[in-house]
C-alpha cells in the first residue's frame, strides 16, 4: 500500500509539474519541437478576411469583392435567438468556462476514446474561434519537429487550442467572443459570418432573425454541404429540429413554443451572392480592375480587407437604366432575328456573307486563348474541342436555354444578339448615377460603356458646330445644301452625301441643318473650320482618340466610347466647363476611417455662351430631328435636347439626351461593326437608341423617390431666353469670324437682321 501510495504520489506530483512544463515549451516552442504560436499582436488584434463592400450614392450595397464572402458585425447587431441558437448547441456552459471546458472534455474522453461512441472533441465556441482565426492545423510556421508524428501531432494541435482559447478568454469579454466567432465561421455557399450568412438565406440582417431561422443557420455549422437547405431541405429541417430541442433542454425555449415551431417549414429567400449576381454587374466589374491598382498602389488587399467604397451610382436610377435597356433590347432582338430570319447578320459592305466569320472571330476569345495555352500548335485537338457538343446554358430574352451544342455553335448563336451600353451623368458633379454595360453580364462581359469604343456618327456633329459657334457663327446663320468636296493628299478628291443622296441647293440655319443631319454642311463647316480646329475641341471636351485630324472626322467617323461621349455633352449644360466622369466618391477601412477622397477633374473647355447656344442647337431636334417622335407625354412643359447618330451600314445606333441635372447616352450595335441591320429604318440611332433614353427618362419622372422633374434644361430661366440675350446684345466674348453663305460677315450686323425680323428665338429655324 505505501508503495502504491508513493507511486500516486510521484504521478501527481509529475502531472502537477509536467503539465505546466509542458504547456510553457508548446507556447516557446522549445527547440522548435512544436512548431510557433501566433505572435502576440496577432492575438490583440486577430485578422480574418472581410469582403469589401461597394455602396451606391444612395446607401444600397452594390456588391463585394471577396475571396471568402465575410462581412463582421457587432454582438448588438445579433438576434438573441441566434445567440441562444449556437450556446444551446455548440456550447451550454459557454458562460462558466474559462476556453477550456474540463467537464465537457472529460466527458468527451471518456465517451468518445474510452467508450469509442464518436460523441465529439468536447471544443467549446472560444476552441473552435482559434482554430478559426489562426488556422493552425495549415500553416506551415506552425509546425515543428513533432507535427508529423501521429497522435503526438493531434495532442500538440489541442494544445496550442487550449492556449490560444485561454488567451482569448483573457483578451476579450464573452459577447466579443461570441460576436468574433460568428463572424468567422462558414455556413456554406460561399457565405462566412453571421450577416452573409443571413442575407444569403433568408435576405435578413442578423438582427432581424427567428428563432428557427437562428436554429437552421446553427444547424448548418454542423455539415454545411450535408444540411443545406436548397439541396436538402429534409435535412436542414431534421438538423434544425435538433437545434430547437438543445434550446428546451437548456431552458431557452419553452416546450410548447418548440410543439408549435418544429412543425413549420423555415422559408427561405435564397440569393448567393457573386460578382455576376445583383444591379450594376459591368459597373462593378470596371470598378473592380479599379480598385485592384488603387489596393496594389496603397498597400491594401481588396479581397480580405473589408474596404468600404462608396460610389456615385444611385441604385433606383441604375435600376430604372437597366429595366429600359432590356424593355428595348427585348423588342428590336425579336426585330432583328426577324428582319435576317436564318441568314447571318455578319455581312461584308456588299450585302454578301463574311466566310469564316465565326472561325475566326471565336480565336478572340478567353476560351480559344485557354485551348491555344493547353494544345500550342495542335490544331487538331482545339478544332476537336470546338466542335464536341457539350451541355451548354444559351442566353435568350425568353430565359436560359439548355442545350447539348458545340462551343462554336454557341459562339455563333451569342453572335446574333444585339448589344447596348448605356451611362447616365450629372453634368455639373461628374457623378454617374447609371451604367449599364450590356445586355446580360453572365453571358456577356465585355463593357460597352467604357471599354468599347465605336464610330460615333453624327453624334460627332455637335462638336463641329460647337467650333463654328466658338468661332463666331449664330444658331440663325444660314448655309447651302450643296455638295462640298476635298481635296485629299494623294490627289483623290471626297464628297461626303447626306444619307438620302441629294441636295436640295436651299439655304437652312444651323439649327436646322444640325438637327436634320445634313452631312453637306457639317462638311462645309469643318473646310472653314479645318479638321485641326476640330481635333482640338473634341480633345477639349474629354474625347481620347485617336482622333485623326481628316475631313471624314466630321460625320463622326473616329472612335469614343459613351464614357467619354457623356463627358462632352455635359459641357454644354454645365457653362462650358468639362468634368471627368467619375464613379467614387472615397474609400473607407473597415473602421470607418477615410483611405481617400475622390474629386473629378474639370477645366473650362468652351466659353459659358457657346455652351448655352449649343444646347439650344440640340433643343432643335425636338422641333426638327430625331426627338421629333418623343412622345407627348415626355416634351410636354419640358425642356429636352439630344442628337441621335447612325455609322455606315447602320452598324452603330447611337442616342445622346439633355434633361436638367441628367446627360445620358445609348448605344445599340452587333458584337462587331459587321453585324447590324440592312435598312436605316430599322438600324437608325434613332430608332434603336433614342426609345432607351426615353423609356428611361420616362420612368425617371414616374418615379416620385428621385430628384428628376420637368422644367427647363438650365434652371433658373428658359434656354430660349439665355440664348435671345446672346444674339440680340450680349456681349460676346472674342473669337474671329468666318464667312458663312447667306449670312453677314459682321457680327453686329446679325445680331441687328435677327433684331428686326423680329425673330422669336424659338421660331428661329
Amino acid at each position: 500500500m505505501e508503495k502504491i501510495i508513493r507511486t500516486i504520489w510521484k504521478l501527481f506530483v509529475a502531472v502537477v509539474i509536467g503539465i505546466p512544463i509542458y504547456l510553457f515549451s508548446v507556447q516557446v516552442d522549445f527547440y522548435n519541437l512544436y512548431g510557433s504560436m501566433p505572435p502576440k499582436d496577432l492575438l490583440d488584434n486577430p485578422q480574418s478576411e472581410l469582403a469589401s463592400e461597394l455602396y451606391a450614392a444612395d446607401g444600397i450595397l452594390l456588391g463585394k469583392y471577396f475571396r471568402n464572402n465575410r462581412s463582421s458585425v457587432t454582438y448588438e447587431e445579433i438576434s438573441p435567438n441566434m445567440i441562444h441558437s449556437l450556446i444551446a448547441s455548440e456550447d451550454y456552459r459557454f458562460e462558466q468556462h474559462a476556453g477550456i471546458d474540463l467537464r465537457g472534455l472529460s466527458r468527451a474522453f471518456f465517451l468518445s476514446v474510452v467508450l469509442q461512441q464518436n460523441k465529439g472533441g468536447g471544443s467549446t465556441l472560444t476552441q473552435q474561434l482559434a482554430k478559426n482565426l489562426f488556422n493552425i492545423r495549415k500553416e506551415v510556421n506552425y509546425r515543428g519537429k513533432c507535427s508529423n508524428i501521429p497522435l503526438l501531432s493531434t495532442l500538440i494541435l489541442k494544445t496550442k487550442e487550449w492556449i490560444l482559447a485561454v488567451q482569448l478568454e483573457r483578451a476579450y469579454t464573452k459577447q466579443e467572443i461570441i460576436a468574433m466567432y460568428l463572424n468567422t465561421v462558414t455556413f456554406g455557399s460561399n457565405t462566412y459570418g453571421i450577416k452573409v450568412a443571413a442575407r444569403t438565406f433568408f435576405n435578413k440582417t442578423p438582427a432581424e432573425l427567428r428563432i428557427e431561422e437562428a436554429a437552421l443557420l446553427v444547424g448548418l455549422l454542423r455539415a454545411p454541404s450535408r444540411y443545406n437547405p436548397r439541396k436538402h431541405p429534409k435535412r436542414a429541417n431534421q438538423i434544425r429540429n435538433v437545434v430547437l430541442s438543445q434550446m428546451v433542454k437548456y431552458d431557452f425555449l419553452k416546450q410548447s413554443e418548440y410543439d408549435l415551431i418544429c412543425e413549420i417549414p423555415t422559408e427561405l429567400q435564397y440569393q448567393e451572392e457573386n460578382y455576376e449576381n445583383g444591379i450594376a454587374p459591368y459597373f462593378r466589374a470596371v470598378v473592380r480592375d479599379f480598385l485592384l491598382k488603387w489596393t496594389q498602389e496603397n498597400g491594401y488587399d481588396l479581397f480580405s480587407d473589408g474596404l468600404r467604397i462608396y460610389t456615385t451610382i444611385d441604385s433606383r436610377v441604375q435600376a430604372h437604366a437597366e429595366a429600359a435597356v432590356k424593355e428595348q433590347m427585348r423588342l428590336l432582338q425579336n426585330k432583328f432575328d426577324a428582319h435576317w430570319k436564318d441568314q447571318n447578320p455578319w455581312v461584308h459592305e456588299n450585302g454578301k456573307d463574311i466566310v469564316g466569320y465565326i472561325e475566326n472571330a471565336i480565336k478572340k476569345t478567353p476560351l480559344y486563348q485557354k485551348l491555344l495555352k493547353k494544345y500550342g500548335t495542335d490544331t487538331e485537338s482545339i478544332d476537336k474541342v470546338l466542335n464536341t457538343s457539350v451541355p451548354t446554358t444559351l442566353f435568350s430574352w425568353e430565359g436560359p436555354i439548355q442545350k447539348t451544342i458545340t462551343p462554336l455553335e454557341a459562339f455563333k448563336h451569342h453572335r446574333r444578339i444585339l448589344q447596348a451600353g448605356c451611362m447616365a451623368m450629372d453634368p455639373y458633379t461628374g457623378h454617374i448615377k447609371a451604367w449599364v454595360g450590356g445586355i446580360d453580364y453572365t453571358y456577356f462581359k465585355y463593357d460597352h460603356v467604357k471599354q468599347s469604343k465605336r464610330q460615333t456618327g453624327s453624334t460627332f456633329k455637335p462638336i463641329v458646330y460647337t467650333a463654328a459657334l466658338a468661332s463666331g457663327y449664330l444658331p440663325t446663320d444660314l448655309v447651302t445644301d450643296e455638295p462640298v468636296t476635298f481635296v485629299q493628299p494623294n490627289g483623290a478628291t471626297w464628297t461626303p452625301q447626306n444619307a438620302w443622296k441629294t441636295y436640295s441647293g436651299k439655304q437652312y440655319t444651323l439649327r436646322y441643318a444640325m438637327a436634320q443631319s445634313y452631312n453637306s454642311i457639317t462638311s462645309h463647316l469643318i473646310k472653314k473650320l479645318t479638321p485641326e480646329r476640330v481635333v482640338d475641341y473634341a480633345k477639349r471636351m474629354g474625347l481620347k482618340g485617336p482622333l485623326d485630324p481628316v475631313p471624314a472626322i466630321c460625320l463622326g467617323c473616329s472612335d469614343a466610347s459613351i464614357y467619354e461621349m457623356v463627358g462632352a455633352y455635359s459641357a454644354f449644360l454645365n457653362k462650358g466647363i468639362w468634368t471627368e466622369p467619375s464613379f467614387i466618391t472615397h474609400i473607407e477601412d473597415k473602421h470607418g476611417n477615410i483611405l481617400q477622397t475622390f474629386t473629378p477633374e474639370h477645366h473650362e473647355a468652351i466659353h459659358e455662351d457657346t455652351a448655352d447656344l449649343m444646347t439650344y442647337m440640340l433643343q432643335g431636334s425636338l422641333d426638327e430631328g430625331a426627338l421629333n417622335g418623343v412622345s407627348i407625354a415626355l416634351r410636354a412643359d419640358n425642356e429636352i435636347a439630344g442628337k441621335s447618330g447612325t455609322t455606315s451600314n447602320h452598324s452603330d445606333g447611337w442616342f445622346i439626351g439633355l434633361i436638367q441635372n441628367l446627360c445620358t447616352a445609348v448605344w445599340v450595335g452587333g458584337e462587331d461593326r459587321c453585324i447590324h441591320f440592312r435598312d436605316f429604318s430599322l438600324g437608325a440611332g434613332s430608332v434603336t437608341a433614342r426609345p432607351i433614353w426615353e423609356k428611361f427618362i420616362t420612368r425617371l419622372y414616374n418615379d416620385p423617390h428621385l430628384v428628376y422633374k420637368k422644367g427647363p434644361l438650365i434652371a433658373g430661366r428658359t434656354l430660349s431666353e439665355k440664348v435671345k440675350n446672346i444674339i440680340q446684345g450680349k456681349p460676346q466674348h472674342p473669337q474671329s469670324i468666318h464667312t458663312t453663305s447667306g449670312a453677314s460677315t459682321d457680327v453686329e450686323n446679325k445680331k441687328k437682321t435677327a433684331i428686326e425680323l423680329k425673330l422669336n428665338i424659338t421660331d428661329i429655324l
